[in-house]
């Protein structure tokens, strides 16, 4: 994006194999801080998502970080005009960019301790990217904020229909299902509706893109996998809203609760991701805790880096 220069950040293409789709790339933004530093974090975004947060990049640099956003394949700045956006059908098709963005930042930047950062979709896959890459070390420590582990639906929608959706999904994979983004949570965030932050309405539409079965398909299968218990050997620190509220239009509740997912599914699955596994539940936050209301978005960033001190290796 034209602006990433303006910001101070630096742009890397990752060029990946060709899948069912054709072409395919992923965008990894940097910017380091100003102190000389080998610790870095990695943030990965969520569904119908990019990355846009400059504040969490400024708080990463001022506590002495080296900072890395990767926006996906299909998703934000690495969309191509042939793709359906942020559609996948395997969560472990983004594997193949962490690992070059994984790669670029302990090779060729020269850092040696990494925090990855997900939000949302975007914690799923970090979560199960720290498990499958436990033996590599390559993951220090693992940040999830809002973390989506279960469809927001109730236990026997989730038990009944999401197997039903997700079987549909396994044979008609670009058959556009009846699931949709609500455009209450976006309203809340934006600064031209009812929140306070700017991003790319035509990256992250209000209203969201075409949700396909192939994608419900991808995200239950990763879901399941992650409900039956991690073995994320690093510390991990789990943080979610103190409540949920129902997603549709905007209402001003969604300024103080999760306007996306069901917290109690964080509080249930987030004790099996491991053995060193910290959850924090912060009052009156948004879905993305880090574009939350003053208060809560301070508790967030003090959170975290509260437990990035910890975890980092005393020099």
């Amino acid at each position: 994006m034209e602006r990433d220069n303006e910001f101070g950040f630096t742009t890397t293409k990752f060029e990946l194999k060709e899948d069912y789709e054709g072409r395919v790339e992923a965008t990894l933004l940097s910017r380091k801080s100003k102190k000389f530093s080998r610790n870095a974090i990695l943030y990965v975004h969520g569904f119908i998502d990019y990355f846009f947060q400059l504040e969490l990049a400024d708080w990463a640099n001022r506590i002495g970080y080296n900072f890395y956003a990767l926006d996906l394949r299909k998703c934000g700045r690495s969309i191509l005009p042939h793709q359906k956006p942020y559609n996948f059908r395997d969560y472990k098709e983004y594997y193949e960019e962490l690992d070059l963005a994984v790669d670029f930042i302990r090779s060729k930047e020269k850092n040696s301790f990494m925090v990855l950062m997900g939000h949302s979709t975007g914690g799923l896959i970090s979560a199960l990217y720290a498990n499958d890459k436990a033996s590599d070390n390559s993951i220090n420590a693992l940040i999830l904020n809002s973390p989506f582990v279960e469809l927001n639906a109730s236990d026997i929608v989730n038990k009944t229909v999401s197997p039903i959706l997700a079987f549909i999904g396994r044979i008609f994979p670009n058959m556009v299902s009846p699931v949709k983004l609500e455009e209450g949570y976006a309203m809340s965030v934006h600064k031209d509706n009812y929140g306070e932050w700017e991003f790319d309405i035509k990256l992250k539409p209000i209203n969201g893109f075409k949700i396909y079965f192939g994608w419900i398909n991808g995200i239950y299968t990763a879901q399941r996998i992650l409900q039956k218990g991690l073995h994320i050997n690093c510390p991990v620190l789990v943080l979610h809203s103190s409540k949920s509220v129902k997603t549709g239009k905007y209402n001003d509740e969604m300024q103080t609760a999760d306007a996306v997912l069901n917290i109690a599914h964080m509080e249930r699955y987030a004790p099996g991701l491991g053995a060193k596994v910290k959850i924090v539940t912060i009052i009156d936050g948004k879905h993305d805790l880090i574009l939350s209301n003053e208060e809560p978005r301070r508790k967030t960033y003090n959170k975290m880096r509260y437990f990035i001190e910890k975890v980092t290796p005393k020099k």
